[in-house]
């Protein structure tokens, strides 16, 4: 059998492993076996087949990385528990409050320190396990 045909079954069985984890990495592996199969269909030497594959991975693993860096970084603002409303069970002097939310009670603080603390209030950040509330939407 030829070698290109080992490279290509290679990324093949890269590609079903990928489907199991979905991490993606794999797939970049896949792929760059599969150029050093392609390389090696063209009939390059096992050198420059495994110079294009290693090349390949190693480019493949950067744009990878920082496209996850950057969706991650896109995210990290965003919680589900914004825009939330949670009851008040009892104000503190010093502005802070303890709140009720998910069944379980929460420390919380005002957004803005000249906020009405009368009426519903809302998340509007979490620092830690600190909510942070205000009485808008």
């Amino acid at each position: 059998m030829e070698i290109y045909v080992y490279w290509f079954l290679l990324a093949l069985i890269l590609v079903g492993l990928e489907m199991a984890t979905g991490t993606f990495y794999l797939l970049v592996v896949a792929f760059a076996l599969a150029m050093g199969g392609s390389t090696s269909l063209l009939g390059f030497g096992m050198t420059t087949q495994y110079l294009i594959a290693a090349l390949t991975g190693v480019v493949g693993t950067v744009i990878l990385r920082r496209c996850k860096s950057a969706r991650a970084s896109d995210l990290s603002g965003q919680s589900l528990d914004t825009g939330q409303a949670v009851k008040v069970i009892i104000w503190r002097d010093d502005g802070t409050a303890r709140v009720f939310y998910r069944g379980a009670e929460w420390d919380a603080e005002l957004e803005d320190v000249n906020s009405k603390r009368e009426g519903a209030q809302y998340i509007k950040a979490m620092r830690g396990s600190v909510l942070v509330i205000g009485n808008k939407k």
